[in-house]
């Protein structure tokens, strides 16, 4: 008689049992990795139970490919596809550790846009425990090679490959089904890729993503003039209108938008060891001219700094996967920012950005906004060690970029883009000028170091400003695109904000952002609304005394008595002065207490919140994934014509002398001529022993 050990080995030397040895180490790696290295929010023994169950029918379809062939190709291929879906598994262990979201078909499509320094990044966040989703296949690969596991040459029947392979799909419907029992309309509501990862498992959301990415592509084509009509009875029904107060006093003066990458509002007014961190933006945030926003969110997706532009210029949202500005960028209309002021009051536009114009397809998509102008990297002197991380470092870009600032026929419209507080925060000992934080968090420890270098460039500029009398006529718009440190550093954000842990509501107000718009005569304060990235340029439209009910806006004007407060989060997720709902938890938002059972009144409002929110995505998706504002003729406005705008370097720079020439408004001309970018004092050490010339 046999003993189980026996049998069980006699199994494993069969090719089934070979087989379902892989499929069941292979769904024991994942649903290790989906435990440990991904934040799903799983609640309850069903989720739980559906969390490691939706690793096996993925596993049985994809694996038992190899079932249709013969011999020991039939068991190398085995492994071979365990080591891709590996891969894409370790892949997704990478890129959510940093972005808290998935890998979909458009972040690999624009990862052309966005690739520069990927290497730095990965070797920042890759952990040696990763590999470990690589043990399976190196051992098995080992037992075949010492014949531990012998190879068993029978013909394994096509009809049992068959029936695996319908096995497979039968639990994937089987595991579909008690999903949409626990989340209803699961693959049809849904903002939030966590969701299809907890409920289906990795394989079926890749899946989802490339039909829902070849959907959109179909959407796009079949799109036709009707579908704006919800749109537009949506947008005037929710609209807010200006605050007469405000309405209309800014207009004229020149519009400075200062983007402050990857910066938090916790870290205005932060200290370290009694020092402030940020003394210059604590200064202006404190201003009597500036109103200065402590509730305002940032609400990208995967597009990260592409989708705050894209809410800043368009007040449209960035799409639930991929970049909107890669994928929609060269070929949508749109109304954005730059159109809008020089079509209707007759502003230069500029952005100003020291990398490399390909980065997240701005050399593209600034055309369709309507930049007439575009100074990337190669517009920038050469200086020895000037850069890190992402372009430029700051105090060199910021100073360098007023050569063309002051060049720029007033009134204008410029936007200046750091990059030196990007991940991987990294900052070379001469520049740095503060201490790093000993959380143990190596990602994390040095964020405070090049925040406290952004804040250094931000004070040389507006020195430079007073310095140049730009200030007095110029309106500074300062804001945080997104989060610079991801939830995923649980701890780490525990010890930086005081607390013995984090909770989802601290994780929700953690998302908040510096924004602040400063400018002399400005009824400046600290202002309590709620808002986000959204409502910025419907805000400014207000100052600037055009009405922004004519245009397809999903914000509201954050000076409006009339706003409603709702900030949505790009996953469906939302924050209003009452409420906060976040990773499926819901809170008082005064207090950050914990709403476990709510009263039927409460459920009510969620449910009203949560029909907004849901409405307002869906159809601010539809829009750009349909290109729809191509179908909305608006008397006044012409259209982009990206056919009229080139960022050649030569041609900019010789259409730069020829505005300068003929409308004589520039800083420049009404300083006879004389330049006042000496005047720009800065004490970054790469320009202290350099002279750096300028392309003519």
């Amino acid at each position: 008689m046999k003993t189980a050990l026996q049998k069980l080995w006699h199994g494993l030397n069969t090719k089934l049992g070979f087989f379902l040895l892989v499929v069941l180490l292979f769904a024991i790696k994942s649903y290790w990795a989906y435990s440990t290295e991904f934040n799903l929010g799983v609640k309850g023994s069903v989720q739980h139970f559906l969390l490691a169950f939706n690793t096996i029918p993925g596993a049985l379809v994809f694996l038992g490919i190899a079932l249709y062939f013969r011999g020991r190709l039939s068991y190398w291929l085995m492994l071979i596809i365990n080591a891709l879906l590996s891969t894409w598994l370790f892949a997704n262990i990478l890129y959510y550790r940093e972005f808290s979201d998935f890998i979909t078909f458009n972040i690999i499509k624009g990862s052309g846009a966005a690739s520069n320094n990927l290497g730095t990044s990965i070797l920042g966040i890759i952990r040696p425990e990763d590999f470990l989703v690589y043990a399976d296949v190196i051992i098995l690969a080992l037992v075949l090679l010492f014949h531990v596991i012998r190879v068993d040459m029978r013909y394994f029947k096509i009809r049992y490959a068959m029936t695996i392979t319908t096995l497979g799909f039968v639990l994937f419907g089987v595991n579909l089904g008690m999903a949409e029992s626990n989340r209803s309309q699961l693959l049809t509501r849904t903002f939030d890729n966590n969701y299809i990862v907890k409920y289906l498992g990795l394989q079926a959301y890749t899946i989802y993503d490339g039909v829902k990415t070849t959907h959109n592509s179909v959407v796009k084509a079949k799109a036709n003039k009707e579908q704006l009509k919800p749109v537009q009875k949506f947008l005037k029904k929710n609209y807010a209108g200006p605050n007469v107060e405000y309405e209309g006093t800014m207009r004229g003066k020149n519009i400075f938008v200062v983007h402050l990458e990857s910066l938090q509002q916790f870290m205005i007014d932060y200290k370290q060891n009694g020092q402030e961190v940020m003394p210059n933006l604590n200064k202006l945030y404190h201003s009597s001219n500036t109103l200065a926003f402590d509730n305002f969110f940032h609400q990208v997706g995967q597009g990260k700094t592409a989708d705050a532009e894209m809410m800043l210029e368009n007040s449209l949202y960035g799409l639930p996967e991929g970049s909107a500005m890669v994928t929609d960028g060269t070929n949508n209309t749109f109304q954005s920012a730059p159109a809008l002021l020089h079509q209707k009051l007759g502003y230069t536009t500029a952005s100003f950005h020291g990398d490399v114009p390909s980065f997240w397809n701005r050399d593209n998509a600034y055309k369709s906004f309507g930049y007439q102008y575009f100074f990337s990297k190669s517009y920038y002197p050469k200086v020895k060690d000037q850069e890190l991380g992402y372009g430029l470092k700051d105090k060199i870009f910021m100073k360098e970029s007023m050569h063309y600032v002051e060049q720029l026929p007033q009134p204008f419209y410029a936007k200046l883009i750091t990059v030196t507080n990007h991940y991987p925060y990294i900052i070379d000992k001469k520049n740095t000028s503060i201490d790093a934080w000993k959380t143990g968090d190596d990602t994390v420890d040095h964020y405070i170091q090049t925040a406290h270098y952004l804040d250094q460039s931000i004070g040389e500029f507006l020195d430079y400003l007073d310095k140049s009398g730009l200030r007095q006529n110029s309106v500074i718009i300062l804001y945080g695109d997104h989060y610079g440190i991801s939830n995923n550093h649980r701890p780490a954000i525990a010890q930086i904000l005081g607390k013995k842990k984090v909770t989802n509501y601290d994780l929700a107000m953690f998302q908040k952002v510096p924004f602040m718009i400063n400018a002399p005569g400005l009824k400046g304060g600290i202002d309590h609304t709620y808002g986000g990235e959204i409502d910025v340029l419907p805000t400014l439209e207000d100052l600037l005394g055009i009405s922004s009910n004519k245009y397809i806006q999903f914000g509201q004007d954050l000076l409006s008595k009339n706003r409603n407060q709702i900030v949505p989060f790009r996953n469906g997720d939302w924050v209003t002065p009452k409420y906060t709902k976040y990773n499926g938890d819901y809170y008082h938002t005064s207090t950050g207490k914990q709403i476990k059972n709510p009263t039927a009144k409460e459920q009510k409002q969620f449910d009203k919140i949560q029909k907004y929110v849901t409405t307002e995505l869906g159809l601010a998706d539809k829009v750009m994934n349909g290109d729809l504002i191509r179908f909305y003729n608006l008397p006044g406005f012409k259209k982009v014509n990206k056919k009229d705008y080139t960022y050649n370097m030569k041609k900019s720079l010789k259409k730069l002398k020829k505005d300068q020439k003929k409308h004589k408004t520039s800083v420049k001309a009404k300083n006879n001529n004389q330049s006042t970018y000496d005047d720009y004092s800065t004490d970054a050490p790469e320009l202290k022993d350099q002279n750096p010339s300028f392309p003519d």
